[in-house]
């Protein structure tokens, strides 16, 4: 069995694929760069037996992170508890099967090529990847599977923090789709700003991209936490895949795991 390891900014996803590709567990922690190898061992260990699964049965593991202090711990944990040395996405003997067509590739997140990756190889492409993390990323994959670039916007939640944070009166509020436009209300209205904000900012940022691409058919495909509340509620977001980063990684190891 795979576990595959995501370490992003606000939270790090724990997932078991078996022999077959398929998700067979999968847990969320805060990220806590103080965190040691050995807390995150006896955590997820113990969330593994609870769900029936043997930690000797995995005998691989891969790791993105866009947090390059958690991974001192997370390398540690693979080869103490999992006994395994762990693919790192990013390492020069790491093969992602793209090429990335940036100024800077050693600046592009691990996240963000994980994802193209799992875009072409699922849905084919020229693509659009929609990001909602803690940023809200726009990347885009040409059709051979290529990164070509992308954007990168402040995320729902830490605009909402922002609002609270910066304006005395405004309140902590929930994401959430509200029932008119027009707020009667702080709450009513600052959870339109957000909401319907995203949504006009969605459609035309791929909007652009697609002028810019000179792509107008190219599909667009949402992945993270909020990726299935924005894309109920607009035509632009062809389908909703909340584990697209969870599947690149399993990718990635098939393309580099020995024959």
């Amino acid at each position: 069995m795979l576990l595959a390891i995501d370490s992003g900014n606000t939270n790090i996803v724990f997932a078991v694929f078996d022999d077959g590709g398929r998700v067979v567990g999968e847990w969320r922690s805060s990220t806590d760069t103080e965190r040691t190898a050995d807390e995150f061992g006896v955590w997820l260990t113990q969330l593994m037996r609870l769900d029936g699964i043997d930690r000797a049965g995995v005998n691989a593991a891969i790791i993105a992170s866009v947090v390059p202090a958690t991974l001192f711990s997370l390398r540690t944990l693979c080869r103490r508890y999992f006994d395994c040395q762990p693919l790192v996405v990013g390492a020069s003997d790491v093969a992602l099967g793209i090429n990335v067509l940036v100024d800077r590739p050693e600046e592009v997140g691990a996240d963000r090529l994980v994802n193209a990756v799992a875009a072409h190889e699922l849905y084919g492409g020229p693509m659009v990847v929609v990001d909602f993390g803690t940023a809200t990323t726009f990347d885009v994959v040409d059709g051979d599977g290529n990164y070509c670039g992308g954007i990168i916007a402040p995320g729902v939640n830490l605009s909402l923090e922002a609002l609270h944070q910066a304006a005395a009166n405004l309140p902590r509020v929930a994401i959430g789709r509200p029932e008119t436009v027009i707020g009667k209300g702080t709450v009513p209205a600052m959870r339109s700003g957000i909401f319907w904000g995203y949504i006009g900012m969605i459609e035309g940022l791929v909007a652009r991209i697609r002028d810019e691409f000179g792509a107008a058919d190219m599909n667009v495909v949402a992945t993270g936490g909020l990726a299935p509340l924005f894309a109920e509620f607009t035509d632009v977001i062809a389908r909703s895949d909340p584990d697209l980063t969870l599947k690149g990684l399993l990718a990635i190891h098939r393309r580099n795991r020995p024959q």
